[in-house]
């Protein structure tokens, strides 16, 4: 009995260690997606070495960093200090079809909103304020190159997530869909290739209508999708018959999410349904990304995820009501939505 206390002891505290050191990944693959490996080893294995002298590295830091990220399967060192990129890390690539480089550099942008998120658990307020003297959305326009990264970030998890969609829902039957927030029309684009009978509307803020329009076109979806330019804040267009709301009302508290929300139901006639794309939280213990995403939402938005009852109190006060929670490929659901 001794040695079984002894060993659960010595398991809780390296689980605990293992948590206080999670960082440490995440900022090793920021540090390669910044300094741009992937793209180097895109045509096959290279020396570490080599590797340095194209990245201005420190030839021996920078085989502690790819052997470290080749340790949770981001490159695989085939000969000693020499590395290969894996299908993970094949979408670190900045020219992959379906790379995911801008969302980790995205990420990369918060390291200093962490350090100060104490802020966050002593006010219920966004931390990025505090950081960066304004909102995340006045900074994205104050600060382009950030906002980039932002524009680009967004269209990479949207694309991932409309073909978690696309596999998980039914929507050959849809007339026109009308994407909220819809940014440069990746999430849309998914949707609309899995269902090509249905045009489509991409509905967000105007600044962003060369880049979805130019996406659009790339896609082979000019002549089925349009771009709409607005505030979600103030309207939404009416005339679709389906309506989605993907990562949308997490960033938002929710007097903003009641906004929406109404704003959605104005639009909605009575065959209409909207359909929120975003995490359910679960109650209890249960392990979910979502509790992790609701304090990052928190520190940078201000937001929150939310719990199915959660939802379903401010889909009544919008006058609507919740018929469906839908599981997906990815860990996020679909919530149906029809006016009340």
């Amino acid at each position: 009995m001794h040695d079984i206390d002894q060993q659960q002891r010595t398991d809780h505290a390296f689980q605990l260690l293992r948590l206080s050191e999670g960082f440490g990944p995440a900022r090793a693959l920021q540090l390669a997606a910044e300094i741009g490996v992937a793209d180097l080893l895109g045509d096959g294995p290279r020396d570490t070495k080599d590797l340095a002298g194209a990245t201005s590295t420190h030839p021996d830091a920078l085989y502690r960093l790819l052997r470290a990220l080749a340790g949770v399967g981001v490159f695989t060192e085939v000969e000693p200090a020499r590395f290969a990129l894996t299908p993970v890390g094949d979408r670190l690539r900045a020219d992959h079809s379906q790379s995911l480089r801008s969302w980790v550099l995205f990420q990369a942008l918060f390291n200093g909103v962490y350090a100060e998120a104490g802020y966050s658990l002593r006010t219920g307020s966004a931390t990025v304020p505090q950081v960066f003297g304004e909102s995340l959305f006045d900074h994205l326009r104050t600060h382009p190159e950030h906002g980039a990264i932002f524009n680009a970030a967004m269209g990479e998890h949207s694309r991932v997530m409309g073909q978690a969609l696309a596999g998980s829902c039914d929507l050959s039957a849809a007339r026109q869909i009308v994407d909220v927030g819809g940014g440069n029309g990746a999430f849309l684009s998914a949707i609309l290739h899995a269902n090509p009978a249905t045009t489509g509307v991409v509905y967000d803020q105007p600044h962003l209508a060369d880049a979805a329009n130019e996406l659009l076109a790339a896609n082979g979806l000019a002549e089925r999708c349009t771009f709409l330019g607005g505030d979600f804040l103030w309207s939404v267009p009416a005339g679709g018959d389906v309506y989605l709301l993907k990562g949308i009302l997490h960033n938002w508290p929710d007097e903003q999410v009641l906004t929406i929300l109404r704003n959605c139901r104005r639009a909605l006639d009575t065959r209409s349904r909207l359909l929120l794309v975003d995490w359910v939280v679960p109650s209890g213990d249960t392990p979910h990304p979502s509790k992790f995403v609701d304090l990052a939402v928190l520190f940078v938005y201000g937001g929150r995820e939310r719990t199915k009852d959660e939802y379903v109190t401010l889909l009544a006060e919008a006058g609507l009501r919740l018929t469906r929670v839908l599981d997906t490929e990815s860990a996020l659901n679909v919530l149906e939505v029809v006016p009340v």
